[in-house]
């Protein structure tokens, strides 16, 4: 009866010392960053990605069983800057709690939106410039050594050496493809405003979006979108940019009211898809956004 009763205790203690100890491997919130960190972690550590393809990173929400992984994580890695907010609570307890943690868009000199209801907010969509996404790399490999136990230093490192050369070539390849783009085409629009490091890396303008905030959980008002309209009229912008995991409807109804022939393009901006959708990896989303923004914008 003693035996069994100690240990039940040592049961609980162990589970009470656990909490928050680090010894779960890498949980990653949204699947872009989780897809890098795979490329990083290699065989040398679990990689544990909540977000779901397709999924929403502003509301995708996660199982209690899933926050308790979160919980055990030996290194959480999330976006930061208030983009998975539907999962931000659990992000918050999950630090209060001890598990070591990297907010990567806040170590990768992060920018501010200029317009709309985010005016002056810091941008969370750093991945949409390859520079920034290498800074990234550096930043969750220096933590994955750091924090993640019995992880080989110098195979994680070469893993990181050799993905860091893959967004070079990236950057290098985008840049020759929007070199077909005219300097006075060089203008996006957008669903929400998603897009200001990739204007600001590729001298790109960003004159509106549908939704004038960061987060797709806003909505444009009627005059939100007759302004715009107008802007999109007189600028003569060809192609108007949506969402692959959001409904084109807004951007639809935006064409439509601007009295010109507008396209409207789907992008994969803050999902990556299944292996089938077109844009499993972080690379290949790259590549697709960019083929889709050079066609778009001179009428391929």
């Amino acid at each position: 009866m003693t035996t069994a009763l100690l240990s039940v205790c040592a049961l609980v203690l162990t589970g009470c010392s656990s909490a928050g100890a680090g010894n779960g491997g890498i949980v990653v919130t949204t699947n872009i960053l989780g897809d890098v960190a795979r490329e990083i972690a290699g065989d040398e550590a679990e990689v544990t990605v909540l977000m779901k393809p397709g999924a929403d990173p502003h509301s995708f929400a996660i199982s209690a069983r899933e926050s308790a992984v979160v919980e055990q994580a030996g290194l959480l890695v999330h976006n930061g800057l208030g983009l998975e907010e539907g999962v931000q609570r659990n992000v918050d307890a999950a630090v209060e709690s001890g598990v070591p943690d990297l907010a990567v868009a806040e170590r990768v000199d992060p920018i501010r939106f200029s317009g709309g209801d985010s005016d002056g907010e810091a941008d969370p969509h750093f991945w949409t410039d390859p520079r920034r996404m290498r800074t990234a790399v550096e930043r969750i490999t220096d933590r994955i050594v750091s924090d993640v136990d019995g992880v080989d230093e110098q195979a994680v490192r070469a893993n990181a050496t050799a993905y860091l050369a893959k967004l070079d070539e990236l950057d290098e390849w985008m840049t020759r493809r929007f070199d077909r783009i005219p300097d006075d085409h060089r203008t996006l629009v957008t669903n929400h405003h998603v897009f200001g490091y990739l204007a600001q890396r590729y001298g790109f303008t960003v004159l509106g979006a549908v939704i004038p905030s960061g987060t797709t959980l806003a909505s444009p008002s009627a005059s939100d979108l007759e302004d715009l309209a107008g802007t999109v009229r007189e600028a003569g912008v060809p192609a108007i940019f949506a969402d692959s995991t959001q409904p084109d409807r807004l951007a639809n109804v935006l064409a439509d009211r601007a009295g010109v022939d507008v396209q409207v393009r789907s992008l994969f901006t803050e999902s990556l898809t299944g292996p089938d959708g077109g844009a499993p990896t972080y690379l290949a989303m790259m590549r697709a956004n960019t083929d889709a923004i050079v066609d778009g914008l001179t009428g391929a």
